[in-house]
């Protein structure tokens, strides 16, 4: 019976090392870690991994429920896996232990608050863009343009690359190619 671990971040620049320090004073003998967003399962192959690997009697642990999944249809699913082969979850920061009656119960109420926050976090999103929308000020991504695209056409039509503008305009070169190629971008 091995007790292994699962640590993930969302981003490239985020720290696992908190993480797997958890999980290693939890007993872990192997750490599995990946850098993949919790929203969905689809690519996260440490995981995948992990629970293919995993045997009856083993436990998996995690040190917080959302580092595993972020909605409840996965962490079901997951879960479900797990219990299939006879392998427990168990949490570091939260009383969640498959192996126990309440533990489940309290997994399940993890995952519907994950779930959640997510669909909470989405709507913010979604008012945020619909208000910029608005106001004029959102046009499918970025912010507004500092230059206008008739100063950048003015500098091409004298002569100047698409480098020299962008460093005389201190902007990208891609806000260059945006305002030269204006079809493209609405492709």
């Amino acid at each position: 019976m091995a007790v292994y671990g699962y640590a993930r971040v969302s981003t490239t620049d985020q720290d696992l090392s908190i993480q797997e320090a958890a999980l290693r004073a939890a007993g872990c003998e192997i750490i599995r870690a990946e850098k993949k967003s919790g929203t969905t399962t689809e690519g996260r192959t440490e995981l995948q991994t992990l629970i293919e690997f995993a045997r009856k009697g083993d436990t998996i642990v995690v040190t917080r429920i959302d580092r595993l999944a972020r909605s409840i249809a996965d962490l079901a699913v997951i879960v479900q896996k797990l219990d299939a082969k006879g392998v427990a979850l168990r949490a570091t920061e939260q009383p969640v232990d498959t192996s126990t009656a309440a533990g489940k119960a309290f997994l399940g109420m993890l995952g519907v608050f994950a779930e959640f926050e997510t669909n909470l976090r989405r709507e913010r999103q979604l008012e945020g863009i619909a208000k910029a929308k608005a106001a004029g000020v959102y046009e499918g991504k970025g912010r507004p343009a500092t230059i206008s695209a008739e100063t950048i056409r003015e500098k091409a039509a004298s002569g100047m690359g698409p480098s020299a503008i962008a460093k005389d305009l201190g902007i990208s070169r891609m806000s260059v190619h945006r305002a030269l190629n204006p079809k493209a971008r609405a492709a």
